[in-house]
């Protein structure tokens, strides 16, 4: 797998991140186990989670799958400010919260570092100031040895940027929602990225599964379309207003030889901007299908008729 630089920063990670926000729940151990292994053995290099994926099953699962050697073999990228202990989705972004989901994730990951640290969310009720100075404190302290945020738009990654340069440390990564039914980081993210230097990690990449056909037809018991857990969150994307992005990427796919996934993928895998898109495969099956991707690179032409087909989702 090809490797490219975290914004402008030294880190070099795969092209392709592998998101674990289903492990241990959604997917089981023993499929984790080999996602894991068939994902290294291509190559890849960026693992992505969070301190609230999973009620903490999915950095538990993963800091069992890294022990010894290989955890310096790959680059670890954790989020705090986001839980769910309560049942719903609490954004807590401040000083305290954020030191405490760090050194929980730490021990959860059995390991006294993450090699990428980000503030998994803009908090309206705590000054950025505070929240910048948690992202200083774990640098400074070896707990991270970079930093970013996610889910931020332009102008507060912007921000954040600035307090963190005036004490010496780059924001080097943004992780927020991209692809061809989601482009909201073209208006200024993408190009905010590139004169910065920080690196965009798409997450959802294939629209929520729409991109890759799943729904088009029918619902499978197994989906996420269909789970409890993330039935709302799969839903976004699912309906006419997206129908004519998913039967374009089809059309693609079928000139080519490969499946809408190869084409969905490798068209925001080569975005301005992009450093890797996180993806989420539940079972091996999945992830061979994805990795296909790494021998595509979509044709100018049908990446001109992709961006004007999905131009109403900019």
């Amino acid at each position: 797998m090809l490797t490219r630089r975290l914004g402008s920063s030294g880190l070099a990670v795969s092209r392709l991140g592998l998101g674990t926000m289903a492990w241990g729940t959604r997917t089981s151990p023993e499929d984790a186990r080999d996602l894991l292994g068939l994902f290294r053995a291509a190559g890849g290099t960026l693992i992505d989670t969070a301190h609230g994926y999973a009620g903490g099953a999915s950095e538990e699962l993963l800091g069992e799958l890294l022990k010894g050697p290989e955890r310096d073999e790959v680059v670890i990228v954790t989020k705090s400010g986001i839980s769910r202990a309560t049942g719903t989705r609490v954004v807590d972004c401040s000083r305290r919260a954020m030191m405490h989901q760090l050194e929980t994730s730490l021990r959860r990951l059995r390991t006294d570092h993450v090699d990428v640290w980000l503030a998994h969310s803009w908090d309206e009720h705590t000054p950025i100031e505070e929240t910048v100075s948690a992202l200083l404190w774990a640098v400074e302290s070896g707990r991270a040895r970079y930093v970013g945020v996610s889910n931020h738009v332009g102008w507060q990654a912007a921000r954040t940027m600035s307090l963190l340069t005036a004490s010496g440390v780059p924001l080097v990564a943004n992780s927020v929602e991209y692809s061809l039914v989601a482009r909201a980081p073209e208006h200024e993210l993408a190009d905010a990225g590139t004169a910065l230097g920080f690196g965009l990690l798409p997450w959802s990449p294939l629209g929520r599964g729409v991109l890759a056909g799943r729904y088009r037809t029918t619902v499978a018991a197994e989906s996420r379309l269909a789970s409890e857990e993330f039935g709302r969150f799969a839903s976004k994307h699912v309906g006419e207003h997206t129908r004519g992005v998913v039967e374009a990427v089809r059309t693609a796919a079928a000139g080519l030889g490969v499946a809408p996934v190869v084409v969905a993928l490798a068209w925001v895998r080569d975005r301005h901007a992009v450093a890797a898109p996180i993806i989420g495969p539940r079972t091996p099956t999945q992830l061979a299908a994805l990795l296909e991707s790494e021998d595509v690179d979509l044709p100018e032409q049908i990446v001109a008729a992709l961006d004007e087909v999905s131009i109403e989702h900019t």
